[in-house]
């Protein structure tokens, strides 16, 4: 089957979040199950001033209509570091800027522009391939009016959708509508949410197939507490709504075979974890050999992520011998309040808001425990790659953490994190206790490390989860049945 992946990122190249994970790694996963995929992202600056990407044109250029106006798209083609086909849409006006969205925490007033144009060009493109594309699989709000441009033009393409956050849904002004250059019926029966137009809503309705990261968050947003005003629009779409919780790349996120930590490990020899531990405190100017363990977390400093029930925590947290670290950036009101604690706690908290990927690496291999306190998380990457890492997760048990962690059991033994239910700071304290306390005895926290350790999370599942949806939605041709029989 042939697979034409539409995204806004792609890591390393552009990634602001799981998103970027799961177009790295899905495609090479589809790949080797046999089938032919392909990735279109638009040509950022990031991308064109990184070396390693060689892009060439294809020749190909669209004059795209976007309202009353046209605009020039021109295709360019390269390889992607994962090996995977890549296409890049260029238009310097739209993607030749700093950010992916925004600058300075503030979206880019022309968004909807900027990715509606994005979406057209996707199709312009898929027109043109030979072999057509059997799928055109969209990836979150910036590619989800293409099922319903595919319905419109009655192209010959099956769409699926993929929900990586449901709470970034892109919606603008009503006004922006004539951006679409659609049949008016379709804003009232697609598009209008309270006098606004909603790209993902346009999504959910028109895709031939709907999926989202885990089986506990495709229930989930089908509730008001989680469903950000679509839930309705989602449990009317629910029978075409599947969960499949992403895989973690054991090739970039492994202490085993990781060249962006000091010493490897595995969860038959510990040995290399207590030394990640040991550079990360020295790098950061902690002070060394913590009598309480070494607590890390990788994040966006933004509501979702559980900062809010963190903060009144802080200084309660440190007031124990132990080290706080934490790598992220977002909301302004967020970084100031963590830069005044790093003050405060100097020797044992450090706080760095600008993006590193060697150092978010260090910190999930050198922490004893993870936080993760998440109002919600789709799927949650972060407590996978702990997990992996050995750096023991406590985490609200919503969305795609509660399907990865298992609570730990005193009695029996089992469990490979520490979860909380409600989602408010004392709930959260009385997990960080309980962590604390099964830190303290050396040998049952090992072996609760080595569990953690040796918890699945491959892609290959992943993968053939994503391709019965394919199957589902664009069944096998004759030949094609008799070839695989064969």
């Amino acid at each position: 089957m042939k697979i034409l992946m539409a995204g806004s990122e792609m890591a390393p190249l552009a990634r602001t979040g799981g998103l970027g994970d799961v177009l790295q790694s899905l495609p090479v996963e589809l790949t080797k199950l046999g089938h032919e995929v392909s990735v279109i992202l638009p040509f950022y600056r990031s991308l064109r001033e990184n070396k390693a990407i060689k892009a060439k044109s294809t020749g190909a250029y669209f004059s795209i209509p976007l309202g009353h106006g046209r605009v020039e798209a021109e295709i360019l083609e390269a390889t992607a570091p994962n090996g995977i086909q890549l296409f890049l849409v260029r238009h310097e006006e739209f993607f030749d800027r700093s950010g992916l969205y925004g600058t300075d925490g503030r979206d880019y007033e022309d968004n909807a522009a900027r990715f509606i144009f994005f979406s057209k060009a996707v199709l312009e493109l898929a027109g043109r391939l030979t072999p057509a594309p059997d799928i055109i699989h969209a990836h979150d709000w910036q590619t989800a009016l293409i099922p319903l441009l595919i319905k419109d033009r009655n192209l010959p393409f099956k769409s699926v959708l993929t929900i990586h956050n449901l709470a970034y849904q892109g919606n603008f002004w009503g006004v922006d509508f004539g951006l679409t250059n659609l049949p008016a019926r379709y804003y009232g029966e697609a598009l209008e949410f309270f006098g606004n137009i909603n790209l993902l809503k346009a999504g959910i309705q028109f895709t031939d197939a709907l999926t989202t990261v885990s089986e506990r968050y495709a229930r989930e947003i089908q509730s008001p507490e989680y469903g950000c005003g679509l839930d309705g629009v989602i449990r009317s779409n629910a029978y075409k709504l599947t969960g499949i919780l992403n895989g973690a790349d054991s090739l970039i996120w492994n202490p085993a075979n990781d060249k962006l930590i000091p010493r490897k490990y595995s969860a038959d020899s510990l040995t290399g974890k207590k030394h990640c531990r040991t550079k990360l405190l020295s790098e950061l100017g902690l002070d060394p050999k913590p009598r309480g363990p070494v607590f890390g977390m990788v994040t966006r400093l933004a509501e979702q992520k559980g900062i809010d029930i963190l903060l009144p925590l802080i200084d309660r947290l440190l007031a124990d011998d132990v080290r706080l670290i934490i790598l992220g950036e977002g909301e302004s009101a967020y970084e100031r309040e963590l830069m005044i604690a790093c003050k405060k706690h100097a020797g044992r908290f450090a706080f760095s808001r600008t993006w590193n990927e060697r150092l978010a690496h260090l910190i999930t291999a050198g922490s004893d425990i993870s936080l993760i306190p998440s109002h919600f998380e789709p799927c949650g990457l972060v407590g996978m790659y702990s997990l992996r890492y050995g750096a023991i997760p406590i985490a609200h048990a919503c969305g795609g953490l509660y399907q990865m962690i298992q609570d730990s059991d005193p009695t029996t033994g089992q469990g490979n994190g520490f979860l909380f239910f409600d989602y408010n700071p004392e709930a959260f304290w009385d997990s960080i206790g309980r962590a604390k306390r099964t830190f303290a005895n050396a040998d049952v926290w090992q072996t609760l490390m080595c569990q953690a350790m040796q918890t699945d999370f491959s892609w290959e599942r992943a993968a053939r989860e994503y391709a019965q949806v394919y199957t589902r939605i664009c069944p096998p041709k004759p030949a094609e049945k008799a070839k695989t029989a064969a």
